[in-house]
């Protein structure tokens, strides 16, 4: 990488990367602490693998790694069809295990869909962003979306699921949309609200069930939500102390080191950290969406909104749910929560920003 596209780099977007790691890395030894440090130790095992593609994904021309997105898209595509034929893990077939490597298709999936509909969205729109809102152009746009939700919601897994359509959206807010067709979506997705609600499987309405009253079954699936509350409240302004919380180190709270770390940062380092995490995540979603505005063509403006979609859902659904204002679902905190696919996925997603933004043009704005 030259010296002006170094320039142009923007470091934000990076420091706010490390920044959420940092924080990330000290939950989850304190979270850790009572089963050898195992899940911190394999963090920072993902961690070192994902530097390579951090750079890799910076510096290859992303213009140029487009183009491969249609056989990323197909091959993601028959891994999503694939797993549903593997063992059930956590009531899900989502999750693909070799020896002691296991990883989810849907995570590196989201890369391949956002790369996909920047490509097919810079076809479509060849001779003028508004050709999006031709009917049949528009309708091949959202098969490319319905193909993965489905069968992601197969699975089941509705939290990732719900990340894609969050992209969806991110995108086709941006990309010309005739407003007639935005509240016409309103109005179907109003009217059909109740019939999905009745039709949703069993563990989905316990799920949003427990949400509204987990105080019904405090020992059972409302146990998990009461306990998160507990311990982001016990924590309040600057926390209980590192390795000190209740809460997190007897075990209340689970799965700590995933769906509730943000809980156990709560309760340890208090509502100053919790705080200080969510400036960050607003301030790096905020650098994204400015450089998607900033690109120099339409496809580094999809690609970085779409990301900015990934980031906004992860942040609003993780922090939501363990305050209980949102349902649980499963979806982690960028960054911040233990896992190695969804680190792997995280890192070469800033990987494309900054790839972006080095190539990006600062006085051209999206029309």
């Amino acid at each position: 990488m030259n010296k002006k596209l170094l320039k142009n780099l923007d470091w934000g977007v990076l420091i706010c990367t490390v920044l959420l790691l940092a924080i990330g890395l000290v939950a989850l030894f304190s979270t850790t602490k009572n089963t050898d440090y195992e899940e911190f130790k394999k963090q920072l095992q993902w961690f070192a693998i994902s530097i390579p593609f951090l750079i890799m994904f910076t510096v290859i021309d992303y213009n140029k790694i487009t183009k491969f997105s249609p056989l990323a898209y197909g091959v993601f595509t028959f891994l999503l069809i694939i797993v549903l034929f593997t063992d059930e893990i956590n009531g899900a077939r989502s999750w693909f295990s070799i020896g002691s490597f296991s990883f989810q298709p849907s995570e590196f999936g989201k890369i391949a869909l956002i790369l996909f509909l920047a490509y097919t969205l810079n076809i479509l729109q060849a001779r003028n962003k508004k050709e999006i809102n031709k009917p049949l152009k528009l309708l091949l746009f959202l098969i490319i979306v319905a193909v993965p939700i489905g069968l992601i919601a197969i699975e089941p897994d509705l939290g990732t699921a719900a990340v894609y359509i969050s992209i969806t959206l991110f995108i086709i807010f941006t990309s010309g949309i005739n407003k007639k067709y935005i509240f016409a979506t309103i109005i179907l997705v109003g009217l059909l609200v109740p019939v999905i609600y009745h039709n949703l499987p069993s563990h989905a309405l316990s799920r949003i069930e427990i949400f509204l009253h987990p105080e019904t079954d405090p020992r059972g699936a409302g146990y998990n939500i009461i306990q998160s509350k507990l311990a982001i409240g016990a924590g309040q302004i600057f926390g209980m102390g590192f390795l000190q919380g209740n809460q997190t180190q007897l075990g209340y709270l689970h799965p700590k080191t995933t769906d509730f770390i943000f809980a156990a940062i709560g309760e340890e380092m208090g509502f100053v950290m919790a705080a200080s995490i969510i400036v960050i995540y607003v301030i790096l979603i905020t650098k994204i969406i400015y450089i998607a505005k900033t690109a120099k063509d339409n496809v580094g403006s999809y690609i970085a909104i779409g990301i900015a979609g990934v980031f906004f859902f992860h942040m609003i659904e993780n922090i939501g749910m363990t305050m209980g204002v949102l349902p649980i679902t499963g979806v982690p905190l960028p960054f911040v929560s233990y896992g190695g696919s969804s680190l792997l996925t995280d890192f070469i997603c800033i990987g494309i920003i900054l790839n972006i933004s080095a190539r990006r043009q600062k006085a051209i704005f999206m029309e």
